[in-house]
């Protein structure tokens, strides 16, 4: 009896498993259509780019996009706060301009990112002045944590972890 039911039960799980499998190779037969340069990344067409706040726009807009670039987007907001390098001029636009393209440099030079709601573009004028530098490609890392690696084989060693473990029981 508890044979006959520890190979249901393994004929159960690979079952599942080899479907995982399937699907994973029948997605990986469908084409992937790229671009080139790569889709949204604009420093690879002409030159170095950077990320710089509209002037003309709302300035509740610009300023809840600001909050976001310097809170949750993560941007490093040290030199626009009281006393740093480009702190002067004090201006919304001014400080909106740096943390935007702080978060773009962070984030690939895509133009997704910088767009914060549609107060930002995308200029090949470096917006840097006197001691205040603005990022460039390659001079920041990416905050994002990477992606997890998938390994299509971790499946096997958890149906067998499970094996172990009813067979424990």
């Amino acid at each position: 009896m508890m044979i006959t039911s520890m190979f249901l039960f393994l004929s159960k799980n690979l079952a599942l498993t080899a479907e995982v499998v399937v699907q994973e190779k029948a997605d990986a037969g469908i084409p992937v259509t790229t671009l080139s340069p790569p889709e949204g990344n604009t420093t690879f067409l002409d030159g170095t780019t950077w990320c710089v706040a509209l002037a003309g726009v709302s300035q509740g807009d610009l300023q809840n996009a600001l909050d976001w670039a310097c809170g949750l987007g993560m941007a490093d907001c040290r030199e626009i706060q009281d006393g740093g390098a480009c702190f002067e001029p004090d201006t919304l636009v001014s400080h909106a301009s740096y943390a935007f393209n702080n978060y773009y440099q962070r984030n690939g030079n895509s133009d997704i990112a910088c767009n914060f709601g549609g107060t930002a573009t995308v200029t090949k004028n470096n917006p840097s002045y006197g001691k205040c530098a603005y990022s460039s490609p390659g001079s920041l890392v990416s905050s994002a944590p990477p992606l997890p690696k998938r390994n299509p084989s971790s499946t096997w060693w958890k149906l067998v972890l499970l094996l172990l473990l009813y067979l424990g029981s």
